[in-house]
């Protein structure tokens, strides 16, 4: 493959608020190479009354690379019975929709638990693996995502994961850990600009991740972090390419592992979201186009 064969998908979080449908028009019309699918607005689309037939019929024309997203990975003990029951519908619903593989998150992706923990106070709810031994927590971890690629691997799909800035394990030499442990050659993971900023890693560092760990690349950008419990809906709230990251040393760095594929850009810009979806998306994709090409 040549760096032609890059591919800019469409995210799904661009128009946040939009329905599949007007995803799939958007991603057709403004000629995106594919999309990157919200599994929730599929199920939308399912609880509306359409059929899964009409499902596979309207995204047969796509190419889609994942749909998002399997939460909360390290769920175990008393929780684990429930983690198992959402990747099975979700890897079914991935079947369905043609897909070619299913992004899977670390938790708690509760930030008011993650700061009470860090305050040393009671966590309300779900607390995952705070609190336990970093070694623990790798094994707690590498167990399940074994596990679920394995289910994954049963319908021929990719299990790629993302580890959240605010959570455990959540450097690039974690996750590269993580899936060193874990042994399975369907279990990858995204680069994600964003989380790997507000985690403390650098471009240099995605640079040393081998090419053929890498399914995808969320390109996304942020408002600065000067330390502490990062928050996604404050950092994010911003347009890509305004930001503080410099997007062109971070595709770089990508692109200089070899790296040859999808990139797609997930966005969590407020005053986006509430603007004109087709205008917002052909600008994301002619920064990308200049970026990536």
């Amino acid at each position: 493959m040549s760096a032609s064969d890059q591919k800019i998908v469409l995210h799904s979080l661009v128009a946040r608020d939009a329905t599949m449908a007007m995803d799939l028009k958007i991603a057709r019309e403004l000629g995106y190479d594919g999309i990157e699918l919200s599994a929730a607005k599929m199920r939308a689309f399912l609880a509306a009354g359409w059929s899964e037939a009409d499902l596979a019929e309207r995204l047969r024309p796509f190419d889609i690379p994942g749909i998002g997203f399997l939460l909360d990975i390290e769920r175990h003990g008393a929780d684990q019975a429930a983690l198992m029951q959402d990747a099975e519908a979700l890897f079914q619903l991935a079947d369905i929709a043609g897909a070619k593989g299913v992004q899977a998150i670390t938790g708690p992706v509760s930030l008011a638990a993650v700061r009470a923990h860090a305050a040393g106070q009671a966590v309300d709810g779900y607390c995952g693996v705070l609190g336990l031994t970093r070694d623990e927590q790798m094994r707690i971890t590498a167990a399940n995502l074994a596990r679920l690629s394995d289910m994954a691997a049963e319908k021929g799909l990719i299990l790629y994961f993302e580890a959240l800035a605010w959570c455990p394990l959540n450097r690039i030499a974690d996750q590269l850990e993580l899936l060193d442990r874990a042994g399975r050659p369907n279990l990858r993971m995204v680069v994600d600009f964003w989380h790997c900023y507000a985690s403390g890693d650098r471009p240099e560092d995605v640079a040393l991740i081998d090419r053929d760990l890498i399914y995808g690349v969320h390109l996304c950008d942020s408002l600065p972090h000067f330390g502490g419990t990062p928050d996604e809906g404050v950092l994010r709230d911003v347009a890509t390419g305004e930001g503080v990251l410099n997007l062109r040393e971070w595709v770089d760095a990508v692109k200089s592992t070899g790296y040859v594929g999808w990139w797609s850009g997930e966005l969590f810009c407020r005053r986006q979201h509430q603007d004109d979806s087709f205008r917002v998306a052909a600008e994301m994709k002619r920064l990308f186009e200049d970026l990536i090409h």
